[in-house]
């Protein structure tokens, strides 16, 4: 993605943090049947070093899973906001401002392994249910399902693994506009109930 340096992250944990938050991805890959893209959960694991493996899953009727041609994409998307020029300072300075837009957004790359295990399969989608069921009152888990129910599930999906062989962060946050801008900026977000992103310009 083009990424000006004022705006890269390339700091593995702050990454990682980030996906790990984000949970949900683009997953780009070019196959037989040109380029695919399908939104799904993933799981970043560690390992290996330094920028670790995204795993998930597809639907097994999916063309996308059959197979990648090259590295495949993840498109991790965190937070956005439109900004308009009317918080700006430098609008009641010279008028010479235009809208833009905030966002933070990661691209993973790398060669795409598939699987079909079942025993494999099982583990990922037990631990992408821990993760989301994690923190709920009355969590669900797979044992909850009847074991041939769950086996005759696992039988419709496709797993894939994707060591991670580039990771680039682009944390879009006003960097570029002078001071009493990015703070007209932030009041505005927080006035309009997006306290999320005026985090990120204040950090």
């Amino acid at each position: 993605m083009y990424n000006p340096p004022l705006f890269k992250e390339d700091r593995i944990d702050v990454l990682h943090d980030a996906i790990r938050r984000t949970g949900l991805a683009t997953f780009v890959t070019q196959t037989a049947d040109g380029l695919i893209a399908s939104h799904v959960p993933m799981l970043l694991d560690r390992d290996p070093a330094p920028y670790g493996t995204l795993i998930g899953h597809l639907a097994r009727p999916n063309p996308q899973a059959r197979g990648a041609i090259g590295e495949g994409l993840a498109i991790f998307q965190g937070s956005d906001a439109y900004i308009t020029p009317s918080w700006y300072e430098t609008k009641r300075q010279n008028g010479k401002v235009v809208p833009t837009w905030n966002y933070v957004a990661i691209h993973a790359y790398g060669a795409v392994e598939f699987f079909s295990d079942p025993e494999r399969l099982r583990d990922v989608v037990t631990r992408l249910t821990e993760r989301h069921e994690a923190g709920r009152a009355q969590p669900w888990a797979v044992s909850d399902a009847p074991p041939d129910f769950i086996d005759g599930m696992l039988k419709g999906i496709v797993g894939f693994a994707m060591p991670i062989a580039r990771l680039e962060g682009k944390w879009k946050m006003s960097q570029n506009r002078p001071a009493e801008d990015r703070a007209g900026v932030i009041s505005g977000l927080q006035a309009e109930q997006r306290p999320e992103v005026a985090d990120l310009i204040l950090r």
